[in-house]
């Protein structure tokens, strides 16, 4: 389903794990900063909202998405980071930089995760326009963000349950 079917702030939030000692990274881009900074504001409320101290969650920045497998990867391998959450966006231009930029950023975010064990979440919008990452970042379709942050929650809370043996 598509974003533009779907609202991404909403979810289901049935047996979420408790996160007041999990330890968030969120990474985010500064390139289309009216954008990033509202997909951060909606991460960062989401795990506040659902559990997350505030003392245990430290942002860094990045000049653009390209750079955020990089500075996922630093916060990853920290061994006190539980999860990091990836924000960016990356808009369709007159050229195919997108496609490049997205395909490494999608890749470089899934071999960190898998490097080091933890949810690395991918939190990079591709819109075609300004208008649609807009509307993905707070707008008519939701927030993101929120969504991003929730999939770190959902995830620590399934590597719980498989390292525990409790599926």
């Amino acid at each position: 389903m598509s974003s533009a079917d779907k609202n991404l702030s909403v979810f289901t939030t049935e047996g979420l794990p408790d996160i007041s000692n999990k330890k968030f990274a969120i990474v985010v881009a500064e390139w289309n900063s009216e954008v990033t900074e509202k997909l951060f504001e909606g991460a960062y409320q989401t795990l506040i909202t659902y559990g997350a101290l505030p003392a245990n969650i430290v942002r860094g920045n990045v000049p653009g998405s390209f750079e955020l497998t990089m500075a996922s990867q630093w916060f990853a391998q920290r061994a006190n980071i539980d999860a990091v959450i990836a924000l960016g966006v990356v808009i369709q231009g007159e050229t195919k930089h997108n496609d490049y930029i997205n395909h490494a950023v999608a890749q470089g975010i899934t071999n960190v995760s898998l490097k080091y064990d933890k949810p690395v979440i991918f939190g990079v919008l591709t819109p075609n326009n300004m208008e649609q990452a807009l509307d993905r970042a707070g707008g008519v379709h939701g927030n993101k963000g929120d969504e991003a942050a929730i999939t770190a929650v959902k995830m620590l809370g399934l590597k719980a349950q498989v390292t525990n043996s409790q599926l």
